[in-house]
């Protein structure tokens, strides 16, 4: 099983991808995400907190500086992954690969 980074990833929302799937996403992705708003701005974070199942769906992200912003889902655009996967590789399948790698070329005992 070959893992996938979203990393560099920028969907086109209606591009047979919903937003509320690329929010979720955003939301389980270890790394920053650029929100572009329908205004065209740019804001760089990490998602921490999103809820769809309230009357006005919003996302929350923290900014470099730790300031917390909250986006309703009707003023954004799309979610960019632009930050670095600090989680690829790290599965629990990645690590039992790197093991046998290693034991199977480590020299005899």
């Amino acid at each position: 099983m070959v893992e996938r980074s979203l990393e560099g990833w920028s969907p086109t929302i209606g591009g047979g991808v919903t937003l509320h799937e690329v929010v979720d996403l955003a939301f389980d992705y270890r790394g920053d995400v650029t929100i572009v708003r329908s205004d065209g701005t740019e804001v760089i974070g990490y998602v921490y907190n999103r809820n769809r199942d309230v009357p006005e769906p919003f996302l929350q992200l923290f900014d470099p500086t730790g300031a917390s912003h909250t986006f309703r889902y009707a003023e954004v655009r799309t979610v960019r992954f632009t930050g670095r996967d600090t989680a690829a590789g790290k599965s629990y399948e990645a690590w039992l690969r790197r093991k046998t790698q290693a034991e199977e070329s480590a020299p005899p005992a």
